[in-house]
């Protein structure tokens, strides 16, 4: 649900949905009214009127105007300063929560680093979209794999155009739902949209499993065959052979996706995108007659160039998800498919602890062994996986996956029936441990210092087990448990409290700083929770503080769970103890910058090489754009991933980060101070 609320000098959008809200600044107290959504060309979810002659952003997005709400007129940036003649405008702000100004009549843009000013005659519409997407329906399948294909084939029904520019994550809809039942059930309502492409392969669950994804992406229906092949128009594609069933339908899908990326720059966002420059001298490709051509005539034309020239300029991928290809793992398909995750099904092989060379697991046998190399029945079943070039993998079958995210399907479905209260963001910190209490004054510090936004942070400290009860029955957005947790559960001033006697919880997210507490982390999960970070050994109080206070810092950044394990496990040598349940993408507060970022830091002399990092999250999926504000940069680059770097003096890094609020890595070392 989308809101506009009145402020004394301006007007705050709040989508109470996504938690997310943004203030338009005026010089004068607002009343909107109701307006006319379908007065904007793009899709909006809700819109007003204001009686205002101008907006002011202070916390600076980029945008675009564009005239007669199609034709591009420029890109807003710091320096951009003119007055446009009278006409119809459409101004499109990439804030937490999407923004549309309708102005009709002249304009004026001036913006600098650190303030965005838009002024014009009055009245203003003002149009709101969420970046949210819940399912629309459920298609039901039986276990047969030719229902499953059928069932998988509707997941393209969400996709908003067939365009290049569903290459946005805001024009990919979230797919159905998908759910085992005694027949196959497809609303009437679902139509998936005819392509001309189709995807032949063997009639089994692992088939399916592994096409899913590319099948949302380009609606290419999933039929029977005798051997895996892409069909477009006519003309088959292998999809066996070197190096692999799973392997090339990851290189299909990625070749697809980076060439809309560079063909959609085309249309409506005709910016200067640095990918494109990099591929348009090594490939003969005509991309303004392919923004006009079908999908089927781009997917056979990006299908033409080799995959090792495309590799290098393809965004790192922000999922690669291990699948047991089982009836119960149908139902994570379509959440996978919406974050365009790659599917493995060959890359996991369960081993006991004594055969993974891991210093991990290593300290781990020691802490429960006593140091000998035995294998004992008390040890949890760890689960390996391959090397994967993404943000995330997870695994989503049995046992602890290491260096990954054991995903959990409950997860998922308690995301989507969470009720979020837009008017305060509820952090709880719990220390129930005495010796790391320095975790809990940085938590104290940290949370909640961001000024434009509603934190409500509450601190218990030496809970009993009925404190810590009520607390987990609580609607908290973020639990951050310092403290001891044993086989008996969370250890209290009067016992111990299993997590999985609990009925219920309304905790969203939670940070389990404790010995062993992966248990209690599913168990939550199971629960009601979408997501936390949980140890699966012990680990020693003065490492786990140091991953404890980063991981706090890098949330209330705005940075999602597996990103900000990802920064923070590399603090401490007990870092590795530490994985994600649930979901990974979980994240507490929004990012201020629009896309999590991190400055990478390296001193060269007396200056500086500065390489911005960018994350994956809700408002920025893979195939956002990123536009560093560095330097004497002008250009655009697909996220998320490393953008480029930037050889930068000290008044500049100082300049830099002082308009960006992201964390900085200094010569491969986080660092909280004041830039050098």
């Amino acid at each position: 649900m989308l809101s506009f609320e009145p402020l004394d000098t301006g007007l705050e959008v709040v989508d109470a949905v996504e938690g997310r809200r943004y203030v338009l600044d005026s010089s004068e107290p607002l009343s909107p009214e109701p307006a006319d959504p379908d007065r904007f060309r793009f899709p909006v979810d809700s819109a007003v009127a204001v009686e205002t002659s101008e907006f002011r952003l202070v916390e600076p997005v980029e945008g675009f105007v564009r005239e007669a709400a199609v034709d591009p007129v420029l890109q807003v940036s710091p320096g951009t300063r003119t007055d446009l003649p009278s006409a119809t405008y459409s101004v499109e702000l990439n804030a937490p929560v999407k923004l549309y100004l309708r102005v009709d009549g002249p304009l004026t843009v001036d913006a600098t680093a650190d303030l965005m000013t838009f002024r014009f005659d009055p009245p203003v519409l003002v149009g709101a979209r969420s970046y949210h997407h819940h399912p629309a329906v459920t298609v039901t399948t039986t276990d047969d794999p030719r229902d499953v294909f059928a069932a998988v084939s509707t997941l393209s029904s969400a996709l908003k155009t067939t365009s290049p520019e569903r290459s946005y994550p805001t024009l990919r809809g979230h797919p159905p739902l998908v759910e085992r039942g005694d027949e196959l059930r497809i609303p009437d309502e679902l139509t998936a949209p005819e392509t001309g492409i189709r995807i032949e392969l063997p009639p089994t669950l692992r088939a399916a499993a592994v096409a899913a994804p590319l099948s949302y992406y380009l609606g290419a229906e999933l039929v029977p065959g005798d051997d895996p092949r892409l069909v477009v128009d006519g003309d088959v594609h292998s999809l066996a052979g070197p190096p692999g069933f799973e392997r090339n339908v990851e290189r299909t899908l990625k070749r697809a996706f980076l060439l809309d990326c560079l063909v959609r720059t085309e249309g409506y966002y005709q910016v200067d995108l640095y990918e494109r420059e990099q591929v348009a001298s090594d490939v003969d490709l005509d991309f303004a007659s392919l923004y006009d051509a079908s999908l089927a005539e781009r997917l056979d034309a990006t299908l033409a160039v080799p995959f090792e020239t495309l590799a290098p300029h393809v965004p790192r991928w922000p999922l690669v998800a291990h699948v047991d290809p089982t009836p119960e793992a149908v139902a994570v398909l379509p959440f996978v498919a919406y974050d365009l995750g790659v599917v493995r099904t060959e890359d996991a092989r369960r081993s006991s602890p004594d055969e993974v060379q891991s210093s991990v697991l290593d300290a781990y046998l020691g802490q429960r062994r006593g140091g000998g190399g035995d294998e004992s029945e008390d040890d949890p079943p760890f689960v390996a996986l391959g090397d994967a070039d993404a943000v995330e993998q997870v695994w989503f079958g049995d046992g602890v996956p290491l260096d990954a995210t054991k995903g959990i399907p409950a997860a998922f479905h308690n995301d989507l029936r969470r009720d979020v209260d837009p008017a305060s963001i509820d952090i709880t910190v719990v220390c129930n441990e005495y010796e790391m209490t320095p975790e809990q004054a940085v938590a104290e510090t940290v949370y909640g210092s961001r000024e434009q936004l509603p934190f409500d942070v509450t601190l218990r400290r030496d809970c009993s087990t009925d404190e810590l009860r009520a607390i987990l029955a609580s609607s908290a957005d973020l639990l951050h448990y310092v403290g001891h947790v044993d086989d008996d559960g969370f250890r209290c001033r009067d016992g111990t409290l299993d997590a999985e006697t609990l009925d219920s919880t309304g905790v969203h997210a939670f940070l389990l700083n404790a010995c062993r507490s992966y248990e209690q982390g599913v168990a939550l999960v199971e629960a009601g929770a979408v997501g936390g970070v949980v140890t699966f050994s012990d680990v020693v109080d003065s490492g786990a503080v140091r991953v404890g206070r980063t991981l706090a810092r890098l949330l209330n950044l705005g940075f999602p769970l597996r990103s900000a394990l990802q920064l923070a496990a590399g603090e401490s040598i007990v870092g590795g103890h530490y994985l994600v349940v649930g979901d990974g993408s979980v994240d507490v507060v929004q990012v201020e910058d629009g896309i999590p970022t991190l400055c990478d830091v390296e001193t060269a002399g007396s200056e500086y090489d500065v390489t911005p990092v960018t994350y994956p999250s809700r408002e920025a999926a893979v195939g956002t754009m990123a536009y560093p504000l560095v330097g004497s940069n002008e250009q655009h680059f697909l996220a998320p991933g490393e953008l480029a770097t930037f050889r930068l003096s000290e008044p500049e890094l100082r300049e830099y980060l002082s308009v960006h609020g992201s964390p900085v890595q200094k010569d491969g070392e986080l660092v909280w101070d004041d830039p050098p």
